[in-house]
């Protein structure tokens, strides 16, 4: 049991009740942290439908939010506090988050004519049941082609920027090819879209998987328990970036219940990476090196085999 000082008339020195003081605020925020971030997002999937708010301008103002967030739990209950991100990184994340928002946007832009043409004028479905449909949908694809980002050679030279770095951040999350971006989420959009699902659907979807996808990569000390069998969270997604392919699964952002189906879940109470990054660090650019970066998958692979699928 800690030993505590006390002061002469008897009572906890100040810097042991300073300390204490620290650890319950701690403590609280790990527990809190996880359901106000999923409360914010089904507040705000609410209110934006109730009020008729423009899905196209609540979108980036959500991320925002979610980002200034997380980047403040990181340095308030960080995971690993030399993850945090220096100043050069900070510069690096930067670009690329504008590349992976230019990305999404043309992703957007693909799908969007496809999701108002296909999306009928009266749902089949009501939009309790239409949203949770939108999402096991919409996260089975995802799922789907993220795992071939990791298996396909020429997936994984696009797909593989993401791994480079050997820290797991909310910064980081953005280091991405912008061909990437485009693939992935115009695919997973395109899948809504066939599917008919109306727009108020598929953006509450979006909100959710927005505020997961920069959840699982934040470096805060959490822990969701039980919960980790059916959502994805950031023990599992920091074993995803492992160096060591067999524990390296969770492919799934949002919901954990693919890895499961699909025989990549890999977490356990207790269990985390001994290092992030790739197992072949020599395979892939610098992420500082940023146009090398992003005409990686345009290079002749070396015949070594260092473009094997992994990370």
């Amino acid at each position: 049991m800690e030993e505590i000082s006390k002061a002469p008339d008897g009572e906890i020195a100040p810097a042991q009740a300073a300390t204490r003081s620290t650890r319950s605020t701690d403590s609280v925020l790990q527990r809190m942290a996880y359901p106000a971030l999923l409360a914010t997002t089904v507040a705000t999937g609410v209110v934006t439908l109730a009020r008729g708010w423009d899905p196209i301008r609540v979108s980036p103002l959500f991320l925002m939010g979610v980002l200034l967030y997380l980047t403040a739990l990181e340095r308030l209950i960080p995971y690993n506090r030399a993850w945090h991100p220096s100043r050069s990184e900070w510069r690096w994340y930067g670009i690329y988050f504008l590349f992976t928002m230019v990305g999404s946007a043309v992703a957007q832009a693909l799908v969007s004519t496809a999701v108002a043409v296909l999306s009928p004028t009266v749902p089949a479905l009501p939009l309790w049941a239409e949203i949770p449909s939108a999402l096991l949908l919409g996260s089975l694809a995802s799922y789907l082609v993220h795992r071939l980002g990791h298996t396909q050679p020429l997936l994984w030279r696009l797909h593989g920027v993401h791994h480079v770095p050997q820290k797991v951040n909310v910064a980081n999350n953005g280091v991405n090819h912008v061909l990437d971006i485009v693939l992935a989420q115009g695919f997973v959009q395109l899948a809504l879209a066939l599917a008919g699902f109306s727009r108020d659907s598929v953006f509450v979807v979006g909100l959710f998987v927005t505020a997961q996808g920069y959840f699982v990569h934040a470096n805060i000390d959490v822990h969701i328990g039980r919960l980790n069998h059916f959502l994805a969270s950031p023990e599992q997604h920091r074993l995803h970036h492992s160096t060591a392919l067999s524990e390296a699964g969770h492919y799934g952002s949002d919901l954990s219940v693919w890895d499961h189906l699909f025989g990549s879940y890999t977490w356990r109470p207790g269990r985390a990476p001994v290092a992030v990054g790739l197992s072949d660090p020599a395979s892939f650019p610098d992420t500082g090196q940023i146009v090398a970066s992003l005409l990686h998958p345009t290079r002749r692979p070396p015949r070594d085999g260092g473009d094997t699928p992994g990370n």
